[in-house]
């Protein structure tokens, strides 16, 4: 199983679950983070048209091109759903933003054989070990 530094480095494309429009909360800032150091970001959410400029899809099924991380911005209830539905997709790895922890999620995903990381900040993560995808 790769690191959470690892993961990050070695992903381009995240889809992100739970991604709002809202920007004071980390569900928009923490995303539009890693844009801004050259992830590509989709946008997971089916309530709304596009977040960043970017257009959402309602749900993992429907992303148009396979992603190298999902990450998830759900409360921990609803984490191993979505877990199941990343798993589906052949998807290489979960992430659980802080907070959000999922014991049946992490068993999906180990089953799954994809990497799995809970309770940690993609932003934070990115900072500490100092990453970009910008040339």
């Amino acid at each position: 199983m790769r690191t959470a530094p690892q993961l990050l480095a070695e992903s381009t494309v995240i889809a992100v679950v739970g991604a709002s429009r809202d920007p004071a909360k980390p569900s928009h800032t923490v995303p539009l983070q890693m844009l801004r150091h050259g992830w590509q970001i989709i946008p997971v959410n089916p309530y709304v048209d596009e977040i960043f400029g970017i257009k959402t899809v309602p749900t993992l099924a429907d992303l148009p091109h396979p992603v190298d991380l999902v990450t998830i911005f759900r409360p921990s209830a609803d984490a191993t759903e979505v877990v199941r539905q990343a798993a589906a997709i052949k998807a290489p790895a979960v992430w659980l933003q802080s907070g959000i922890t999922s014991p049946e999620g992490r068993r999906i995903a180990t089953e799954a054989g994809m990497d799995y990381v809970e309770d940690r900040c993609l932003a934070v993560e990115r900072a500490v070990a100092n990453l970009s995808k910008l040339p």
